[in-house]
């Protein structure tokens, strides 16, 4: 009875001695990081001798003389938040080279303040517009080119003060051609040169609808290079003052104030049989080569194979009739005739091409202060290598005529065809240059 009794006790004793190690093996290896401290923490002073530490009464007042406690794992908590931190630098590295590795993006903005910059806006740089209503009061786009994101405004509504500024660079577009206009263009100048001196903008370019007879002297001060703060000038039509390093030449392109719309390539617009051999639509000025012109068309009875329609008077608004006719000529016509008026360039030649007609082009240079000599006029298009046909005399229209009688359907699909895919790469080589122009002058990006 007596040994039974000293087994159990054995017994129970060796499994509390188990019970109990097992905790404490619990407790040390796997619960460490949830013990109190008031378990785990022990007084240096208590490690060697024993017994409960005093803290004199004298030292409680000032926890600085108070001996440090020991923590048994201080060195794992360190280790561990070192690892932590290390952890945490790296992924601040990788997202810094990830930053670093992104290309740097810049901002800027066109105001529209003339119509040409629709051409800019829609047909060169392909933006969109909101709302798509050629009417609105406010319409505004955003595109991307390049290093750039621009954003565009435009319509009566843009006034000075009312545009929302986010960006230190902007591209005034403006109408130089007349009095009128230059009055209203110098008033938007004034308006961001004192936006300049605010240190609100720090760049800034202007495309201009320059004079037909290159006399642009007004914009003359407000360069950057005769102390004014135009870093680029973009100059539509021949001018001397082209020097590719701050005023480059700007295609005239379609006339947007007319409404002409952008007219996408398409196999229809190559593939049609067109019924014409050509067209002029225009105003026929007294003692001009219009005039000799059409009195070529009546003289060899070519008004049969070409639409033609001449008023005296220049209208500057199309109905929206006139419109849909002269767009119609043009796409039923193998060729659009483009004589001079006060300028070589005109809309004429940009809406043909792009409707597929090949332009004819007058070659011959018009009065004025425009650049003569090697490759004027129309210099910008044919350093491009417009593929048009050119002719100093419109006595040479006759025989133009009897080639384009001998060609094929096929010569002539070909010939839209190379006619159409040029006008698309000359856009975009527009696109192109106007974007690193100005990356290279308002961000030093080369």
């Amino acid at each position: 009875m007596m040994r039974v009794l000293r087994r159990k006790i054995v017994v129970l004793v060796v499994a509390a001695y188990v019970a109990f190690s097992l905790y404490a093996a619990y407790n040390v290896f796997f619960s460490k990081r949830i013990m109190s401290r008031v378990h785990r923490v022990v007084k240096k002073g208590s490690a060697g001798g024993g017994g409960d530490a005093k803290i004199d009464p004298k030292h409680a007042q000032n926890p600085s003389t108070v001996e440090k406690e020991w923590n048994p794992w201080e060195e794992d908590d360190l280790a561990e938040e070192i690892n932590i931190q290390h952890k945490r630098d790296t992924f601040k590295e990788h997202l810094d080279l990830i930053a670093k590795s992104r290309p740097k993006r810049y901002k800027v903005q066109i105001w529209g303040k003339a119509a040409i910059g629709l051409y800019l806006w829609e047909h060169i740089l392909e933006g969109p517009l909101n709302p798509t209503d050629k009417t609105g009061q406010w319409r505004e786009g955003e595109i991307q080119s390049g290093k750039i994101n621009f954003s565009f405004y435009t319509g009566p509504a843009v006034v000075q003060g009312h545009i929302p500024v986010d960006t230190d660079s902007v591209v005034l577009v403006l109408n130089g051609r007349e009095q009128q206009k230059i009055s209203y263009s110098t008033q938007w100048l004034q308006h961001t040169q004192a936006l300049v001196q605010a240190h609100t903008l720090t760049h800034v370019a202007v495309i201009l609808l320059g004079s037909e007879q290159c006399t642009n002297d007004w914009i003359s001060p407000y360069l950057r290079r005769h102390g004014g703060f135009i870093d680029v000038l973009f100059l539509v039509y021949d001018s001397p003052w082209v020097n590719d390093k701050d005023v480059f030449q700007w295609p005239l392109g379609v006339a947007t104030y007319r409404h002409f719309p952008v007219i996408m390539p398409s196999a229809q617009l190559v593939s049609t049989t067109r019924p014409y051999l050509c067209n002029f639509l225009g105003t026929v000025y007294k003692n001009s080569s219009r005039e000799a012109l059409m009195t070529t068309l009546k003289q060899e009875n070519l008004e049969k194979e070409c639409i033609t329609n001449a008023r005296e008077k220049w209208l500057p608004q199309e109905t929206a009739e006139s419109l849909r006719q002269y767009q119609s000529a043009l796409a039923q016509s193998e060729l659009t005739l483009c004589p001079v008026g006060v300028n070589a360039e005109c809309y004429r030649i940009y809406e043909a091409c792009a409707s597929g007609s090949l332009p004819v082009v007058e070659d011959v240079q018009t009065k004025g202060r425009c650049t003569e000599g090697h490759g004027s006029p129309l210099r910008l298009l044919k350093d491009a290598g417009a593929p048009f046909i050119f002719v100093k005399d419109w006595k040479e229209l006759p025989a133009i005529l009897q080639k384009e009688r001998a060609m094929s359907q096929a010569q002539r699909e070909e010939r839209r065809r190379r006619l159409l895919e040029w006008y698309s790469g000359f856009r975009q080589q527009m696109k192109e240059r106007f974007t690193e122009v100005l990356e290279e002058a308002f961000f030093k990006v080369s």
